[in-house]
């Protein structure tokens, strides 16, 4: 699985006090909470759990470090205590990304990319879709400000306010969850209309299982929530690393006792412990939330007395992120529904490559590092600044920040792109090319990665104009483009399926996707253009225009450092391993000096900058 999500380590947070809360990814307030428009919705196990910024058990939010001591996050009132927590975080982030990453590499090794793959995580996405439409959401824009404004103001400090809200979401987490495993089969035939029969049975069967997660991963992110506004942090980011070191054990499980290459129909026994054993990992996750919870003061108390709490006036105000949400799952409905197809047809036809949902899952991991662990660090120290300024108006300096966060990512992540796209193929052989999956499988989610690689700048461009409108209190707007989003992502996507061969179809999905997102930035560009008073369109673009001039050079050297590869070492491990890093180490080089050259002030910037977080 994600994204953002696309559905989402350093990540983005608006400090204003109308939005306290952000998760792993970085949304805000009416930006899906999950993954990014379009993309796959990121699972929870990958440490997506919410990372919010430190707010004080009294209410709001602050810079000082939480009262009383922290599970793990650092406590006291001093700067000891804050950089303690902070370390924690950092080091827990770190931990959940890279578990995170190891599991979907075991896990693909395990299932593969055919079949039984698509058939796993068909089923395994549905939960995270159904607690993206009705509860996630929600918990981003609405429950967790409306929690840290009840601690403020209630005379409890909100203790009934979390009673309530506690005992709502259990129950109708144990509702929706028991209807999900009711009306799995109708589930999966909504996202697998096109499987075989025999593939359909078996994810029906998985579905079962899997559909469980709903409870835990709802629960999951209101445990982690009221532990956030305890400012504790420590299980939030420590608890995914347990879910996926039991992920990574039930791959290795399934691969040890099934065997590699299994098809539809596959063994109850093994597809108990694949359904299972997932959805004990989530589960294991919930309750080490759950101690912590109580560990911290908190006990609950059942009570179901919603009149006059004032629950259901903030949800009347989540209208505009709730469209939004549903949009964006409408996009991943067709992205599923159309990879489902296209790998069965080429099956049937004989095609031995992997090329449908999971490949475009596995491929979208990938792409999603670098935004996530470079774009997304440096948003997350230039963004507050940027809310502060929309607080009070001051849309020149808002303007002025987000030019600054524009042109210092860009810096970083224009030659990472190109570099990605140019090794797309090498890097999947070499992460994924093991177990179930064959060379072939993997090159082929190399190809869908080299696409989405080259939509790595207008993906991020189009996420900072988002949350330029989210630090403006505008959810409005970004739910209106997510149409324009949906109607392109779509239209090409169906293009694909039609003109394509089934095996190339999930890489002209993989293109429509990047594309909405350039066609996204245009319009919001032209929108926030107009409200600010123009978005520094001459810097930006002269220094888009510059990094690009002076990647070109490392472009070159890339394809030749490939080709001397290709000529004299041949094909296997070494070609896979040497020519990514002759070239990329060439290739910086060459992008710095010409950087230089070309007098690109980014360069100063992205470097005065990294030294700083590194510092901290």
């Amino acid at each position: 699985m994600v994204t953002d999500s696309p559905n989402g380590g350093g990540h983005p947070a608006d400090r204003s006090p109308q939005y306290p809360y952000r998760d792993a990814e970085g949304p805000l307030p009416g930006e899906n909470p999950i993954r990014p428009a379009g993309g796959p919705t990121a699972s929870f196990e990958e440490g997506e759990l919410p990372e919010p910024e430190e707010v004080r058990p009294g209410g709001g939010s602050g810079e000082g470090p939480p009262d009383g001591p922290g599970d793990g996050s650092g406590s006291g009132s001093d700067g000891g205590g804050m950089m303690r927590s902070s370390a924690v975080m950092a080091v827990g982030t770190m931990a959940s990304r890279i578990t995170g990453f190891a599991r979907t590499i075991v896990l693909g090794a395990a299932i593969g990319t055919h079949l039984l793959g698509d058939a796993y995580n068909t089923a395994h996405t549905i939960p995270f879709i159904l607690n993206d439409l009705l509860i996630g959401g929600l918990m981003a824009s609405v429950i967790v400000p409306f929690l840290v404004k009840r601690r403020k103001r209630d005379a409890d400090g909100g203790k009934a306010t979390e009673d309530r809200l506690f005992t709502t979401t259990l129950l109708a987490l144990l509702l929706l969850t028991t209807v999900a495993v009711l009306a799995a089969e109708f589930l999966i035939l909504m996202y697998g209309s096109r499987f075989t029969d025999a593939q359909f049975d078996d994810s029906v069967f998985l579905a079962r299982y899997l559909m469980t997660q709903i409870f835990f991963v709802g629960m999951s992110g209101l445990l982690s929530a009221m532990l956030n506004t305890r400012g504790k942090f420590g299980a939030a980011v420590w608890a995914p690393v347990l879910n996926n070191l039991v992920i990574m054990g039930v791959g290795a499980m399934f691969l040890w006792t099934a065997g590699p290459g299994q098809e539809p129909p596959v063994d109850h026994s093994h597809l108990t412990l694949l359904g299972a054993g997932t959805a004990a990992g989530m589960a294991l996750q919930a309750v080490v939330l759950f101690v912590a919870l109580s560990r911290s003061g908190y006990r609950w108390r059942p009570r179901l007395d919603l009149r006059g709490s004032g629950l259901g006036e903030a949800l009347r105000t989540a209208g505009w992120m709730m469209l939004y949400t549903l949009l964006t799952q409408a996009g991943l409905w067709i992205t599923t529904n159309i990879a489902n197809a296209a790998n069965v047809a080429g099956i049937e036809q004989g095609r031995e490559v992997g090329a449908g949902i999971t490949a475009y899952n596995l491929a979208y991991q990938l792409f999603q590092l670098p935004y996530a662990i470079i774009a997304v660090s440096l948003i997350t120290v230039l963004l507050p600044r940027m809310s502060a300024h929309a607080e009070d108006e001051d849309w020149t300096s808002v303007r002025s920040d987000f030019s600054r966060t524009l042109r210092i990512s860009a810096f970083v992540l224009v030659p990472m792109a190109f570099a990605i796209a140019m090794y797309a193929v090498p890097i999947s052989v070499l992460a994924f090319a093991r177990g179930s999956i064959s060379v072939a499988d993997a090159a082929n989610i190399g190809q869908i990665l080299a696409v989405m690689a080259l939509g790595l700048v207008p993906f991020t461009v189009f996420q900072l104009m988002l949350r330029v409108f989210f630090a403006m209190g505008d959810t409005r707007t970004p739910s209106l483009i997510a149409i324009a989003n949906l109607a392109v992502h779509s239209a090409l996507a169906l293009v694909a399926y039609l003109f394509l061969p089934p095996e190339q179809v999930v890489v002209g999905v993989a293109a429509g996707f990047m594309v909405s997102f350039l066609s996204g930035l245009v319009i919001a560009g032209n929108v926030l253009s107009r409200r600010l008073g123009g978005l520094d369109g001459k810097h930006c673009i002269g220094t888009l225009l510059r990094l690009h001039a002076a990647v070109v050079p490392s472009i070159a050297a890339g394809l030749g450092v490939s080709w001397l590869f290709d000529t004299f070492v041949g094909p296997g491990l070494a070609s896979y391993i040497g020519a990514p890093a002759v070239g990329c180490t060439v290739g910086a080089l060459l992008f710095l000096g010409f950087a230089r050259l070309l007098r690109v002030p980014e360069l100063t910037a992205a470097v005065e900058l990294i030294r700083g977080r590194l510092r901290r």
